[in-house]
């Protein structure tokens, strides 16, 4: 449990810059060029961000019962079972080799959950969370985000091989930075993260979003011995272009998994900053605290020809699900117009609108 009382949330708790409207400008140009730029080149239109995914699977959500009142809030205030589906990806906009070394995603969508709903997001039943293998954000304000996401967009889909250069020096660099106690989430996000097993990674929201009466990110961790003997191994990426979707592949047809969804709550708004996504909220302070278990059974991640129009059909937005689930902060209310604008762009341009499924019955 937190050593403090975690903070009640307030609208006052964000603050948004005068030149907003202006960062977020230049973020839609960017995601527009990326977008523009993959579509012709593929003849498909992919994801601005999370281009390629890695595996999708479906799985079952059971929120906990008897959890503290702090941390039964939001969809988490009721127990029960709710059916999830969880896709795993890299963070570029383009469908890159995975000799490119990049953060790993993995967006979770459970299935018939109640409550108001987030502007944008009426009449749909899901709730969706956007998490990435680090605690923290790679640009402390949109402002950063929209700088960082420029320069990609100036080499999206381009210089394949002195990317695939770059990421093996960069993983070199960042090795050596990690062997002295250091990190760097920028040589992370050109190409130097470590081509880590994906299953066995821990993904955390980086961002902070509203939880019932309180302020909270979450994570998921995995807890299965299946999943926890992956942490850390490295995968064999020579020449093997799709070898991540290879591993998860073959590991959740053979065990499956189980994860934890855990909070962590906001306890000390100067310490745990809702404006500054590149601040890692310490753990000692407030730790994670397990509110649902996530399973999936042994199952087919990938099938082309298949899983590929599931993926194509399938939206993820931190700004589909409930009000009480709000996301907070600058980068946050950034990514709410890029994210929708990828999403239509995805679908105009396949013919195949996105929709949120209402079981996964629905899903191909």
């Amino acid at each position: 449990m937190p050593s403090k009382p975690p903070v009640r949330y307030d609208p006052s708790v964000e603050t948004v810059a005068s030149d907003e409207q202006e960062t977020l400008a230049g973020l839609k140009d960017s995601f527009r060029e990326i977008l523009e730029t993959t579509s012709q080149d593929y003849g498909h239109a992919v994801r601005a961000v999370h281009a390629k995914a890695h595996g999708i699977a479906r799985g079952m959500l059971t929120i906990s019962a008897d959890l503290p009142h702090e941390f039964a809030q939001g969809i988490f205030a009721t127990p029960g079972e709710h059916e999830a589906i969880l896709r795993i990806s890299t963070n570029a906009g383009d469908i890159l080799d995975d000799s490119i070394s990049l953060p790993r995603g993995l967006a979770l969508k459970i299935l018939d959950v109640a409550g108001a709903r987030l502007p944008g997001s009426d009449g749909a039943t899901t709730q969706d969370f956007i998490m990435v293998n680090g605690p923290a954000f790679a640009a402390a304000d949109a402002k950063a985000f929209s700088k960082n996401l420029k320069l990609l967009s100036k080499t999206t889909d381009k210089f394949e091989g002195v990317k695939k250069a770059m990421s093996a020096t960069f993983r070199v660099v960042e090795a050596a930075l990690e062997a002295v106690g250091g990190q760097s989430s920028t040589l992370q996000t050109l190409g130097g993260a470590k081509p880590v097993h994906p299953l066995g990674e821990t993904y955390y929201s980086q961002t902070p979003l509203r939880y019932g009466d309180y302020i909270a990110k979450i994570a998921l961790f995995p807890v299965s011995p299946s999943l926890t003997r992956l942490t850390g191994d490295m995968v064999d990426i020579t020449a093997r272009p799709d070898a991540l979707r290879e591993v998860v592949r073959e590991e959740l047809i053979e065990h499956g998994g189980a994860w934890e969804l855990r909070v962590q709550l906001n306890t000390d708004l100067e310490a745990m900053p809702i404006e500054d996504a590149s601040v890692v909220w310490d753990e000692a302070e407030s730790p994670f605290v397990t509110v649902a278990t996530l399973t999936v059974e042994p199952q087919i991640s990938w099938e082309q020809g298949v899983t590929d129009r599931t993926d194509d059909a399938l939206v993820y937005s931190i700004w589909n699900g409930v009000s009480a689930h709000q996301p907070l902060g600058g980068v946050n209310r950034a990514r709410k117009d890029t994210y929708a604008l990828s999403a239509n762009f995805r679908g105009k341009f396949n013919g195949c609108p996105v929709h949120q499924p209402a079981s996964l019955a629905e899903l191909a």
